[in-house]
């Protein structure tokens, strides 16, 4: 199937080429989608949905046109190639706007687990009401079952363009989800647990609805605290929420317009020296894996920030023409129907080598926050935050009482050059990942 695709892209490169454009680029996507989601132990909905398509882009005398089609009948594309070229012509020129040279190599991923496509969808629904089950009867308190789902998709990507690019894949990955509520004394408080992966056995439905059960028990009777100052610990959802505020500020893209925190402090030390920051789009396992992104540019490793200091930024090929350097593979396309942004792919903070326990043992007080609302408010361009939160007080060592109520505020900058451990507890969320973290002093501000 990748074949056809790829003849596909081919055929609309060949013809842009041929009304004159200086270069061009045809990019074929199709995925399938498969959600289920139950609520007392009924299919609640169930979707399936196909969606494929072709985008062309084409450069002429430093002018981008672009058109997408989800029809890939020869007469479609002829018609979107045609639409491309003139919508060039309405583009202002930049001498940027460039497409890729064809890589040396990509890296050999797995990326189909030939099981999510076997396994019936009877499995499947079974699977989605055993995490709901798992959640019931970990606890009595667990009352409501706001969502239980499991998703897959299935996809494959073709990319073709005038500068020798000529390459396609395929992937796969499935996942699951639980959110739920528990009830105690007229109080409720909920918990959440997902797990998503490139191989169908890897999700544990008895562990995600255990998992979700249990934050939402541990947060019943949760009490409000004072303002103070303590040691605050971030789960490592929460510290992947900080790092969704680290993405744009990374990006080369950002950097260049002005509107990024770290511009100009390539070489300087910007957080404590136990954080590592890394982009790999060619990490094995990893969802977020490709051999190449959405220019056909082979994925890497890529260290933004090692043991403290800046190394660099992500690119695409506009904003790594714009330095002079070459693309980090991190042209990132939604579907095809939008041209590549500058994005990340998988995006994490490396992890230590102490455990959680080791991290937590001697705090004598502290908060562990486990949950941040409002860190979409952040402002990556000054790194400032102020965000609502709850979490468990931490008291020699031990995770005693829930708090909640609570809110804190500062800067990304100045927390991460207060990080003093980093525990080896890495955990993915999709395309984010963080072990756990300890910043020795916060103000929390309380009631």
């Amino acid at each position: 199937m990748d074949a056809a695709y790829l003849a596909k892209a081919q055929m609309a490169v060949e013809l842009a080429q041929s009304k004159g454009a200086s270069m061009s680029e045809a990019y074929v996507s199709t995925g399938k989608e498969t959600t289920i989601e139950i609520s007392n132990q009924q299919v609640e909905a169930m979707k399936m949905a196909e969606e494929h398509g072709i985008g062309v882009r084409v450069i002429h005398d430093g002018r981008i046109g672009f058109a997408y089609s989800s029809d890939l009948r020869e007469s479609s594309i002829k018609t979107i190639v045609e639409q491309a070229i003139a919508n060039a012509e309405k583009t202002h020129s930049d001498e940027y706007n460039v497409l890729p040279e064809k890589s040396t190599s990509y890296p050999n991923l797995e990326l189909v687990d030939k099981t999510i496509l076997e396994v019936p969808i009877e499995a499947k629904i079974a699977l989605a009401k055993e995490i709901e089950t798992a959640a019931r009867t970990f606890d009595k308190r667990v009352k409501i079952t706001e969502s239980t789902s499991y998703q897959d998709s299935v996809y494959s990507i073709a990319i073709f363009n005038s500068n020798g690019v000529s390459a396609s894949y395929s992937g796969a990955y499935c996942g699951a989800y639980a959110y739920l509520v528990a009830e105690e004394n007229g109080e409720s408080q909920t918990g959440f647990d997902l797990e998503y992966s490139l191989r169908y056995e890897n999700i544990n439905p008895v562990k995600i609805g255990r998992e979700a059960a249990r934050k939402a028990v541990r947060m019943l009777g949760a009490k409000d605290i004072g303002t103070q100052k303590a040691t605050v610990v971030l789960d490592p959802y929460v510290a992947t929420n900080f790092l969704g505020v680290l993405a744009p500020a990374l990006s080369a893209e950002a950097v260049q317009k002005g509107k990024s925190v770290f511009a100009g402090k390539i070489g300087n030390k910007v957080s404590s020296s136990v954080i590592t920051v890394i982009d790999d789009g060619a990490l094995p396992g990893a969802v977020m894996s490709s051999p190449f992104d959405g220019e056909g540019v082979a994925t890497q490793e890529t260290i933004l920030i090692k043991d403290g200091v800046l190394h660099g930024f992500l690119h695409n090929s506009y904003t790594a023409a714009k330095e002079g350097i070459k693309s980090t593979g991190n042209g990132i396309r939604g579907s095809f129907k939008g041209t590549p942004e500058v994005g990340t792919t998988n995006f994490f903070i490396k992890p230590g080598n102490v455990t959680q326990e080791e991290l937590l043992k001697d705090i004598s007080k502290g908060l562990y926050v486990t949950e941040v609302m409002g860190m979409h408010t952040a402002n990556p361009i000054s790194g400032d935050f102020s965000v609502g939160a709850a979490g468990i007080l931490i008291e020699n060592g031990i995770l005693t009482t829930p708090v909640r109520g609570i809110a804190i505020a500062g800067n990304i900058i100045d927390l991460l050059e207060s990080v003093d451990l980093v525990a080896d507890d890495l955990t993915f969320f999709v395309g984010r990942g963080a072990p756990t973290i300890r910043i020795p002093q916060m103000t929390i501000s309380g009631s």
